[in-house]
């Protein structure tokens, strides 16, 4: 232990960045998106390349190997180390300089891909390689991995647009390499020109994916020699890239994409060689086996199997006539044409989301990678698979490939059986047995993500052992004392050691409170689901939710990966010592805002409010809970209190009263910074009351929800005149429900079951009647559809509660069909809400303000506030809460026009916006609001009076 502290002191006083040699860092660290793992020491963030140099001597002085990493989405164990992980993300991340008309870029190893794509396209430019993770890939790790991605196809892999790299050494020497001996480390130019006769007759025949192993033709004198193209692919072997030089290529004025549907994978991936006469910029395959969703089904064509399939051109009528040409030879079942960038995107999604979706197999079991991107010819593609699939049934495997066929790399995760000997025994001969058919074919073991300790291996079975031999020398050049991510490439570690699921306790071992039904009521399968893909670390704003405390901080434990990453090594035991009682895990949590945007946008499903939520009930069982988990965590129970002591107004006044209201908020754990929520003078269920339920066509049962209830009744109130100018009877349940959201969000489960069952006790008449729920509030209605099932599993009315649950336009839609909205012709903003976007979708909501004449697209994210999150004091909760919403609701709001609805279905979201007025923000509106508006002012204008 005394090394350890030694190194990490010497690491302090040489390098100006973050050295965190504690367990939360390292266990952040401990895998990639691979099947491996491996305990770091420490992690060191440098700020630049002095400062990595730094850390090399001081690490080369000690004797500890060191790996550098970028956005750890390594699928081969390449980005996991025992010594020091270097962390190139944090600082290291600019785009240094980009000359338009060298249409070349300079930039550090920690940029991610899709910050560099942007910054280029105004001058019509990009970086070719383009994997699917571009959007949280760094460039450092492409280099190291020599990524490729759709569009290598027309662009190439990483090495080809590589010009120039600047390295440090293990021990900190620097280098630039690029084309030409200069730069070159002592030694390498003699024992290049000892093996000519190797590197000339000894070496595979090339083809565009041969990525396994080090390009070491590259350093023929023919070739130049090309120092930076053998080092590209080195997966950080050999030195550390601190800045490299790329080269940009052109983007087509117009692109078209033609998806050509095929009746299985070898059909497709036979036809895919035949289209590249045509010229395409891509030609990707996937199977049916991968399309989840009846939206994604709805958008493809006919067929088994997809090959989708970019063109290119000077104008729009260029790249359709090349599409159309194209289609026209492709002897397809069925074909699509897409010209609109919005449709592209659709369909993108779909194939880009397979990373993700092969992780799971269509019955929920999961699947592994180990095999995830070898390739072969092109043209031997079709054959191949077809004994790739033979191969599988052989040993009893499953697995449905995708990838890029036109370049002949194919992707596929398997069901390998990684925890038990018999299934890691399997997982040992399959591999040896397919790396024989991948190399009786002409092909590489890997294709695209590297060797690292997954095939390393099994690299003499592709070089023979001579040049593995020369790989060796190779790497002891520029590495002689070995320090370099050891282990890869060159002396491998054996590809069934350090599997990371063999720490994990025996499967249903961990008392849970949810039911896990998706993960067979298995907590450590459940935190197994990440993988690693990291789409929750992407830094640019899409469609999606997740994961917002990660774009607000850009720290890795605040990412549903770092949170996912914590739980496992908690299970595990080793560096996360605590367990459930956890500083390092409750101090990642204390950002997530249980937004559940991870539940639909996360490829494999993760669901972190959940997670959080589990965590939180075991963390602070038996002891005395923070002031917010009994004020905002109890707020239904309070709420019910008050309304029933008629203290309301009481209760309004000392929120209006700065010095009372300054200890209220102290005594419920509330942030100063924000406002307390006035209550209704009149609760909406009573005033319902007193209005009768009305008459009318098919019966309906409105949720008085606590927020609708005590906060909002005007909501409600609205909600009812649009439901019954639908023709529909409204009616409430016979008590007092409450869905439990409150308590799960804080982790009082317990109390939530409590809840739960007195609701459903109440609820037992609306369930025997078979009327839906109609739910206004949809954090309410999400907790509902999810949470109340996995919490009562064991009760039937559970599911048929949630099976009954509707949203507002959702029961519009489904109950009223023939109903016509009043015509608003009005543009709108705001925000989906997030448990909306995650549990519910929004498609009916889509259609109703479509019919409804409202125009405007609402923005994705999260407003910030998330329920009791916003409000809670301390942890930086309020500042966070504040950039979620900086992120895209208020700018949405700002940049509106004044005579554009604000349009809000969460009253956390109202109440963000109303708070945030200082902002930009302002008032918004439920849609039962703007449509009740539209009906009152359509009757006031006919002199009927409201219906």
């Amino acid at each position: 232990m005394g090394r350890v502290t030694d190194l990490a002191h010497a690491l302090r006083r040489a390098v100006r960045g973050e050295v965190d040699f504690g367990p939360a860092a390292r266990a952040l660290t401990t895998m990639d998106a691979s099947n491996y793992r491996r305990v770091p020491l420490g992690v060191v963030a440098p700020r630049d390349a002095e400062d990595t140099a730094e850390a090399l001597r001081v690490c080369r002085e000690a004797g500890v190997p060191v790996v550098p990493r970028g956005g750890g989405t390594s699928i081969a164990g390449q980005a996991t180390g025992t010594g020091v992980v270097l962390d190139l993300t944090r600082h290291m991340n600019r785009l240094v300089s980009v000359d338009p008309g060298a249409r070349t870029a300079v930039v550090q190893p920690g940029l991610v891909l899709d910050a560099l794509r942007a910054a280029v396209a105004p001058y019509g430019l990009t970086f070719g390689p383009d994997p699917s993770t571009r959007s949280r890939c760094t460039l450092g790790g492409m280099i190291g991995n020599n990524a490729c991605g759709a569009h290598s196809v027309a662009w190439g892999t990483t090495a080809d647009n590589v010009r120039a790299l600047e390295v440090r050494t293990y021990g900190g020497t620097a280098h630039r390499i690029g084309t030409g001996w200069e730069g070159a480390p002592a030694g390498l130019r003699e024992l290049v020109t000892g093996h000519l006769s190797v590197l000339r007759t000894g070496m595979p025949p090339a083809f565009s994916r041969r990525i396994s192993g080090y390009a070491l033709d590259a350093l023929l004198p023919e070739r130049g020699p090309e120092l930076a193209r053998a080092f590209c692919g080195g997966e950080g072997t050999l030195g550390v890239v601190t800045e490299a030089e790329l080269r940009l290529v052109e983007v087509p004025a117009a692109r078209v994409l033609a998806v050509l549907g095929y009746a299985d994978e070898s059909a497709a991936a036979e036809a895919a060689a035949g289209l590249l006469p045509h010229g395409p910029l891509t030609v990707e395959g996937m199977a049916r086996d991968l399309v989840r969703g009846a939206r994604a089904a709805e958008l493809l064509p006919r067929g088994g199997a997809w090959l989708f399939v970019e063109v290119g051109g000077a104008d729009a009528g260029a790249a359709q006539a090349s599409a159309g040409r194209l289609v026209r030879a492709a002897d397809a079942l069925d074909a699509t044409v897409i010209a609109d960038p919005g449709g592209q995107r659709a369909l993108w999604r779909i194939r880009e989301d397979a990373a993700g979706t092969a992780t799971r197999m269509p019955d929920g079991s999961e699947a592994w990678p180990g095999w995830e991107d070898c390739a072969v010819p092109p043209e031997r593609l079709g054959g191949y698979l077809k004994e790739f699939r033979a191969l599988l049934a052989a040993h009893g495997l499953r697995g449905t490939p995708y990838g890029h066929f036109g370049e002949g790399c194919i992707h596929v995760r398997i069901d390998f059986d990684l925890v038990r000997p018999a299934g890691v025994a399997r997982f040992r001969a399959f591999s040896e047995e397919l790396a024989d058919l991948v190399v009786a074919h002409g092909g590489s073991l890997s294709g695209e993500h590297g060797d690292g300790q997954a095939r390393a291996e099994l690299l003499p079975r592709m070089y023979g052992p001579e040049v593995v031999r020369l790989f060796g020398a190779y790497k002891d050049v520029w590495d002689p004392a070995g320090g370099m991510n050891p282990g890869m490439l060159v002396r491998p570690l054996p590809l069934d050691a350090g599997l990371r699921f063999g720490v994990l306790p025996a499967a249903r071992s961990v008392p849970v409170a949810f039911g896990y039904r998706d993960d067979g009521g298995d907590f450590g399968a459940a935190v197994r689901r990440c993988v690693g893909v990291a789409k929750c670390r992407a830094d640019a704003p899409g469609p999606d939710v997740m994961c917002p405390s990660y774009r607000v901080t850009g720290e890795e434990r605040h990412s549903t990966r770092g949170r996912a990453r914590l739980l496992h090594e908690m299970l595990a035991g080793e560096v996360v010592t605590g367990g459930w009682r956890s500083p390092e895990v409750r101090g990642a949590l204390d950002l997530c805002l249980g937004c559940k945007g991870c539940r639909s946008d996360c490829p494999v499903g993760v669901d972190m409010a959940t997670y959080k939520a589990e965590f939180l009930h075991h963390h602070w069982a038996g002891r005395v809970r923070p002031a917010a988990h009994y004020s905002m965590g109890g707020l239904p129970d309070w709420l019910r209190l008050v309304s029933r002591a008629g203290l309301g107004p009481l209760v309004n006044a000392v929120g209006r009263t700065p010095g009372l209201a300054a200890l209220a908020r102290r005594v419920a754990g509330v942030t100063p910074e924000r406002d307390l929520p006035r209550l209704a003078r009149v609760p909406f269920s009573k005033g319902f009351g007193e209005a009768g339920d009305g008459a009318g066509g098919p019966e309906v049962v409105l949720w008085p929800d606590t927020f609708t209830e005590y906060l909002a009744p005007e909501v409600g109130t609205a909600a009812v005149r649009v439901l019954r100018d639908a023709g529909l009877a409204v009616r409430l349940p016979d008590g007092p429900v409450c869905c439990g959201l409150t308590y799960v969000s804080t982790g009082r489960l317990d109390r939530a079951r409590t809840v739960l069952r007195r609701t459903l006790d109440v609820v037992g008449p609306v369930l025997d009647s078979g009327a839906p729920v109609v739910v206004l509030e949809p954090s309410c209605a999400a907790a509902l559809r999810t949470d109340l099932p996995d919490l009562l599993g064991d009760d039937p009315r559970a599911a048929r509660l949630a099976a009954a649950v509707r949203t507002f336009a959702g029961a519009l839609e489904e109950c009223a069909p023939g109903w016509r909205p009043p015509r608003l012709d009005r543009a709108v903003v705001g925000q989906t809400h997030c448990h909306q976007h995650a549990v519910l979708g929004d498609a009916a909501e889509r259609r109703l303000r479509e019919r409804a004449g409202l125009v405007g697209e609402l923005s994705a994210g999260c407003c910030g506030l998330a329920g009791n999150f916003g409000f809670e004091r301390g942890a930086g909760r309020y500042a966070v809460s504040v950039a979620c919403a900086e992120e895209r609701l208020l700018p949405a709001v700002r940049e509106a026009g004044p005579s554009a609805a604000v349009l809000a279905d969460g009253f956390s979201c109202r109440t963000q916006l109303a708070q945030l007025a200082d902002r930009g923000g302002r008032p918004g509106l439920h849609t039962a609001q703007l449509l009740a508006e539209g009906l009152d002012r359509a009757a006031a204008e006919s002199g009927t009076g409201p219906g």
